[in-house]
């Protein structure tokens, strides 16, 4: 199985290191938030919706997303109407200025980040180029 990971010497070096949090400006819409809800009342436990930035898909990077239960040292935490969202550090770098959603469209309903920062993305949505 191959490494789909995303490692430290794997960032493009034109992405600056170390922003403070409140200059990422990664949020979540209100769709985004009432999904995450709905998500944990039907689970019946109080989690945190996981994003993760991992190197492969078809663009060179993909989305991730997952569940976690408590928050790790590194990561950017994003509130609003009770919903939370994690995202490690690294993938905060990647994530800047991003708006992370949840769409229903034709095809179904998920999640999607609206990334500025992306050159180039699949026509799946989850796989991105900067």
């Amino acid at each position: 199985m191959p490494d789909n990971s995303t490692h430290p010497q794997d960032l493009p070096q034109d992405l600056p290191q170390d922003l403070p949090q409140d200059l990422l400006n990664i949020t979540m819409s209100e769709s985004a938030a009432a999904k995450i809800n709905a998500i944990m009342a039907k689970q019946g436990k109080t989690q945190f919706l996981r994003v993760a930035v991992n190197g492969g898909g078809c663009s060179g990077f993909q989305y991730e997303f997952g569940f976690a239960d408590a928050p790790n040292e590194d990561d950017l935490l994003i509130e609003l109407n009770g919903a939370r969202i994690l995202v490690d550090e690294v993938s905060q770098e990647f994530l800047k200025n991003s708006e992370i959603d949840y769409v229903q469209e034709l095809i179904g309903a998920a999640f999607k980040i609206h990334n500025p920062n992306a050159t180039a993305s699949c026509g799946c949505g989850t796989s991105f180029s900067i």
